[in-house]
């Protein structure tokens, strides 16, 4: 059999599997798990069969009567010994909260950064893109359900431990690193380590999130993280719990101290119909972001596709999306996309002033360029955004 070229994928894929024993942490003198506080021992006659190279202890926790208590997001689980939390990473080990979730990804990409959808940071770059499974909300349309809603035990995972992360990030010629496709949150000390390599050795981080996180662990985040897409699942905190498991306030408050926090920042909707797709409620989240200070940062309108507990729906009417974006741009807002509509001239970036093409995408790529020096290359506006 004659050799085959192997596309990034493979490519990357069999690096992973070959970086094998990279950031194993085996000691002569025992078991080494490394955490963000430190190394813990584990002598080999007491090692819990719990506890292996892919796991860490928790940062964000408190012991309480009730079992160890999780800081890291709102949820707030609190998880008795030898149970999990509800993202399905975290486990509580002879009174000691583990992450399991780490060099341990279930998914390897080389992205367009436009994919996340970022299409104000470092436009027309690649992005090196890792997941593993699990994920702290519950959203009857996930699209990554197949690995958000289980646990790393019961995934397909490669090995890829932090330096191997951007390793594999530099040879592969992308600018960043993306967390995403389930929820970068739960893999929080995974991404954590990671992120720090990246910034030594100059690559950019990226955060693909429901943005469910408690005020400390963000903020510690915000230290290291270079931009993010934030979904705003809705703007009703009855829809929140219904269709995805959650809150609105702790969305809002992510988006506001990302802004404080200066990362940078683009905000998507899905608009699922019956769902999502009520024009009063996105005039309301429009208005907020316009009240908020948002008014400079991208939001992408996203087209639903049915998948996974709403296969029943229909896809979003292209006439839907285009009022949600006539709303967010008569509210203010000045750059407003759609996105899952190929073809569709809302995907291309308009200078807020003289209403000209600044960017013109076909897809993910670009077609066109028009922005010198942060600026509208046709009338000298200020185009808002990471451009270097």
């Amino acid at each position: 059999m004659g050799h085959e070229k192997l596309t990034k994928r493979e490519f990357i894929k069999q690096a992973a599997l070959a970086a094998g024993v990279i950031g194993c942490g085996f000691s002569p003198l025992g078991y080494q798990t490394k955490g963000m506080n430190g190394y813990f021992n584990f002598s080999p006659t007491v090692l819990p069969p719990e506890i292996d190279k892919h796991t860490v202890e928790a940062k964000y926790y408190i012991n309480t009567p009730k079992g160890l208590k999780c800081q890291l997001c709102p949820n707030e689980c609190k998880i008795k010994e030898n149970e999990e939390g509800e993202c399905r990473t975290r486990v509580n080990i002879k009174g000691k909260l583990f992450c399991f979730a780490y060099g341990n990804p279930c998914a390897i990409h080389i992205d367009p950064v436009e994919k996340k959808p970022l299409y104000h940071f470092q436009p027309g770059t690649d992005t090196f893109s890792i997941a593993t499974a699990g994920c702290n909300l519950a959203c009857l349309n996930c699209q990554n359900w197949e690995i958000s809603q289980t646990s790393p035990k019961k995934t397909r995972n490669y090995e890829l431990f932090p330096q191997e992360v951007v390793n594999q990030c530099l040879s592969n010629n992308c600018k960043s690193i993306a967390y995403t496709y389930t929820d970068p949150i739960v893999f929080y000390e995974y991404v954590y380590d990671s992120a720090i390599i990246a910034k030594e050795n100059n690559v950019k981080n990226i955060l693909v999130s429901a943005g469910y996180i408690n005020e400390r662990p963000l903020r510690e985040w915000c230290k290291i993280i270079d931009a993010a897409n934030i979904d705003l699942k809705s703007f009703s905190n009855e829809i929140y719990e219904m269709l995805n498991a959650g809150k609105l306030e702790p969305v809002l408050n992510t988006l506001k101290i990302l802004k404080e926090e200066s990362a940078w920042l683009e905000i998507t909707n899905l608009v699922v119909p019956s769902w999502t797709d009520d024009m009063d409620m996105i005039k309301k989240m429009c208005d907020w972001l316009l009240v908020n200070g948002f008014a400079e940062y991208p939001l992408h309108f996203s087209r639903f596709s049915p998948l996974y507990k709403l296969s029943h729906l229909s896809a979003t009417p292209i006439s839907t999306l285009n009022n949600a974006r006539q709303i967010a741009i008569n509210a203010g807002l000045k750059y407003v996309y759609i996105g899952n509509v190929p073809g569709s001239d809302a995907s291309n970036t308009y200078c807020p002033k003289c209403n000209k093409i600044v960017i013109n995408r076909i897809g993910y790529r670009i077609n066109g360029f028009h922005i010198l020096n942060g600026k509208c290359a046709f009338c000298n506006a200020k185009i808002n955004g990471v451009w270097n």
